[in-house]
């Protein structure tokens, strides 16, 4: 423990002297999630020669639940449903259960069931700060290079489809690209354990909502995604972070964490998505659909909101 607790500093003192020439790169989230949890617990409970100190635990567990750390999220919910060195306070208690719950975590789903419905707030400490605002110029200028790998690894067949059809929907190729990659490496009948089918994984609702018959045809199923794209590139207006969150994890749960969620799956997500297309800003037709009620209050600083 005592290793990990001075890893963790460690680490600290390394990105501030190592990564500040390369300031656009968060640290690793692989390394710093677990480093972070165990320096909570040792707050939490007094190990490896730390002061016992609840609020310190809290803010460590809090910064790993924001990164999408299930146990965190559980450990959290725990100290508020039992009033563990803070405030009992069970409808925080609900909603760190609920995140973790969301996430398989099988002890916070019991949790679930003893403590009220969570708050409808997301608390402080888990609002991540809003993306700088990209252009409509910078992703026209980064469209070819964006497209050039993905369309050397998806079929000729399905390229040729999304090239055609994308402009119908006012998407570009290489963000229907990078969906379909992401979601089902290309696989014209991929299954997924929630049922979601085809190409661009629709789930049966999906699939119902833009009238897709067949969702294991490749045309028809290509075109119910990007009729979804084009629905939440309104929505979001344009914003490809959210619309790639809100592809993975549905757009109600994004305007419910206003933002990504703290889910390690739907993080990992946007991140690739936004390594294949760039952090920008999509065109969009606003007639689709009106904006989300929740997009100015996702756009504020966290304290400001």
């Amino acid at each position: 423990m005592i290793k990990l607790v001075c890893s963790l500093s460690a680490l600290c003192c390394a990105l501030a002297l190592g990564v500040a020439a390369q300031a656009a790169e968060p640290p690793p989230e692989a390394v710093l999630i677990p480093l972070l949890r165990a320096e909570a617990m040792a707050y939490e409970y007094g190990d490896a020669g730390m002061p016992r100190d609840a609020r310190r635990a809290a803010a460590l567990y809090c910064e790993a639940a924001r990164l999408g750390d299930a146990e965190a999220q559980f450990n959290l919910g725990w100290m508020y449903a039992n009033g563990r060195g803070l405030e009992r306070n069970d409808s925080l208690a609900a909603f760190f259960f609920q995140a973790a719950a969301e996430q398989g975590y099988e002890q916070a789903q019991r949790m679930l069931q003893t403590v009220g419905g969570p708050t409808t707030e997301v608390p402080e400490c888990m609002r991540s700060a809003p993306p700088a605002p990209a252009t409509r110029t910078t992703a026209s200028a980064s469209a070819s290079a964006a497209l050039a790998p993905l369309a050397k690894v998806a079929p000729p067949s399905i390229l040729a489809l999304v090239q055609k059809m994308a402009p119908e929907y006012r998407v570009q190729p290489q963000l229907a690209l990078a969906i379909m990659q992401a979601e089902s490496n290309f696989d014209t009948v991929a299954l997924s354990p929630r049922n979601a089918k085809g190409l661009m994984q629709l789930i049966p609702a999906t699939a119902e909502r833009f009238r897709v018959r067949n969702p294991y045809d490749p045309a028809q199923n290509i075109r119910g995604g990007l009729a979804y794209l084009r629905w939440l590139l309104a929505y979001f207006e344009g914003d490809v972070t959210l619309v790639a969150a809100a592809y993975n994890a549905g757009e109600g749960t994004v305007e419910r964490y206003r933002g990504v969620p703290p889910y390690l799956e739907t993080r990992r997500y946007v991140q690739r998505i936004r390594q294949a297309v760039g952090d920008v800003l999509h065109p969009f037709d606003p007639s689709v659909t009106r904006p989300s009620p929740w997009l100015r209050q996702i756009r504020q600083p966290a304290g400001a909101r």
